[in-house]
C-alpha cells in the first residue's frame, strides 16, 4: 500500500489556525493518558480538561468557542508533530496523536440532499446493485429526471406535481421520495465513539465490489439543536449493498471504520458562522497505488434542503440527543468515472488514499482497507467512562 504523508501543509486550513477556533480530541499515551478534548492553534495543542472531560460536554455549552479559549490548559505538543503522528502507518503509540473530533455525540447522516446524488441512488435502485447496468440506466433516465428535479423545492406543491408525472411514467423511486418529498432522510451513520479521524484507515466490506467515498460537511449540533460548528466527513458507502435493497442501508453505511470525521471542528464565532458553511465547496481526491487519480467536489450551495432545515429535522420536537450529534449533510458527488473496465464506473481499491478538503476546515485524509483487516473498535463509552474515572476527571 502507498504510505500517507500528513503535514501541517496538507492538513491545516489555508492561513493556519489563527483565524478560527478549532477543537478536537487527542490520544495521550501513558498510564494516566487517554482521549482528551483539545484546542488546536498555531502555537500548539492544549488540553481543555478544565472545561470538560469530553468534547460533547464542551459543545453543549452556551458559547463553546469562548469556553474553549478561556479554558486553554496545558500545552500537549506541537501541531505538526501530532499531525504527522496521526498517520496510521507511521504512528508512534508512545506519542500523542489526533482522534476523531467526536466522543459521546450521536453520529447521524442525511441522504439524497443533492439532485446529482439523488439520480445516482435511483440508478443504484434500478440496477439492483449491479454496476454493469448502471451506465445504461444512467443514460436512459438521468437527463429526463434531472431536468425535472433541478429547481424543485422539497415538499412543495410543484414537487407533488412532479411526483405524479414520474409515477405515471414508472420512474418514481423511494430515493426521490426523500429527495423532494416532505420528509428528509436522516439515518444513523455509526455509533458514538466509533468514528475515526485523520490518518486512520477507513473500512470497505470485502464482499463489496461497488463502493465510493462521500465527501461531506458535518454539522456539530448541541443538545439544544443549535449548530455550533462544522468539520469534514467521509460517509463511506457500499453502492452495491444499498442498491440491492434499501433495507441494507445499515449494512451499506455502518461498518468498522466506515465513519471518518475531522481533522478538527471549527466552532462558530465572530469570524465563522453558518453562512460560511452554506457557501463551501468540499473537494475530494482519491489516489490509488495503481496510478489512478480521481478529483471531485461538492458545492453546498446546490443542496436541496438548507443546512438549518436538516439540523432542525434531525434534532427537534420528535428527536433529542442529550449528548449532541454530528450530522453529515449529504453530497452531490457520485463518482461515475471508469476505473477497472468500460462502463463499470468507480470503486475503491485497497490502499486508496482519500482526501476531503476545504480551505476553511482543513483536510481529512484516510486510507482504504477491508473492514476485517482494520483493528477492531474496542474503546467505547464504557471504556471512556472507566478511563476518565481513573484519571480523576469524573
Amino acid at each position: 500500500m502507498s504510505r500517507m504523508s500528513l503535514t501541517t501543509t496538507n492538513v491545516l486550513p489555508e492561513g493556519g489556525l489563527a483565524a478560527g477556533c478549532f477543537v478536537g480530541r487527542a490520544w495521550l499515551p501513558g498510564d494516566w493518558g487517554g482521549p482528551t478534548p483539545v484546542l488546536v492553534g498555531d502555537d500548539g495543542v492544549f488540553d481543555l480538561l478544565s472545561v470538560s472531560p469530553t468534547l460533547s460536554g464542551l459543545l453543549a455549552m452556551d458559547d463553546p468557542a469562548a469556553a474553549a479559549v478561556a479554558g486553554k490548559g496545558v500545552r500537549l505538543g506541537d501541531v505538526d508533530t501530532m499531525v504527522t503522528n496521526s498517520a496510521h502507518d507511521a504512528r508512534d503509540p508512545e506519542q500523542p496523536y489526533f482522534l476523531a473530533p467526536a466522543d459521546l455525540q450521536a453520529l447521524k447522516a442525511c441522504g439524497v440532499t443533492f439532485v446529482r446524488s439523488m439520480l445516482e441512488r435511483v440508478i443504484e435502485e434500478q440496477a439492483k446493485g449491479d454496476p454493469d447496468r448502471a451506465a445504461e440506466i444512467r443514460g436512459a433516465i438521468g437527463a429526463e429526471i434531472g431536468q425535472s428535479l433541478a429547481d424543485i423545492v422539497p415538499g412543495s406543491e410543484e414537487a407533488e406535481r412532479v411526483k405524479a408525472v414520474l409515477t405515471e411514467r414508472g420512474l418514481w423511486s423511494q430515493y426521490l421520495e426523500v429527495g423532494i418529498g416532505p420528509d428528509a432522510e436522516v439515518f444513523t451513520k455509526s455509533q458514538p465513539m466509533s468514528a475515526v479521524g485523520i490518518g486512520a484507515e477507513i473500512g470497505i466490506h470485502p464482499n463489496s465490489t461497488w463502493n465510493n467515498p462521500e465527501p461531506e460537511v458535518v454539522l456539530a449540533i448541541a443538545p439544544s439543536g443549535r449548530i455550533v460548528g462544522a468539520c469534514l466527513g467521509n460517509d463511506v458507502n457500499l453502492r452495491d449493498f444499498e442498491g440491492r435493497s434499501a433495507l441494507l442501508l445499515g449494512k451499506a453505511k455502518d461498518n468498522r471504520a466506515s465513519c471518518a470525521v475531522g481533522p478538527f471542528i471549527r466552532l462558530f464565532d465572530d469570524g465563522f458562522n453558518l453562512e460560511h458553511v452554506r457557501a463551501m465547496e468540499i473537494a475530494l481526491s482519491v489516489s490509488g497505488a495503481d496510478g489512478f487519480e480521481l478529483q471531485g467536489a461538492s458545492s453546498i450551495a446546490e443542496i436541496s434542503r438548507d443546512l438549518a432545515d436538516l439540523a432542525a429535522y434531525a434534532c427537534g420536537p420528535h428527536n433529542q440527543y442529550p449528548d449532541g450529534l454530528l450530522l453529515f449533510t449529504g453530497t452531490m458527488f457520485a463518482p461515475t468515472e471508469d476505473r477497472d473496465a468500460p462502463d463499470q464506473g468507480f470503486t475503491h481499491h485497497l490502499g486508496d488514499i482519500v482526501t476531503i478538503a476545504n480551505p476553511m476546515l482543513g483536510a481529512l485524509t484516510n486510507q482504504i482497507n477491508h473492514t476485517d483487516k482494520i483493528a477492531p473498535w474496542t474503546f467505547g463509552i464504557g471504556a471512556l467512562m472507566a478511563n476518565l474515572s481513573a484519571r480523576n476527571l469524573l
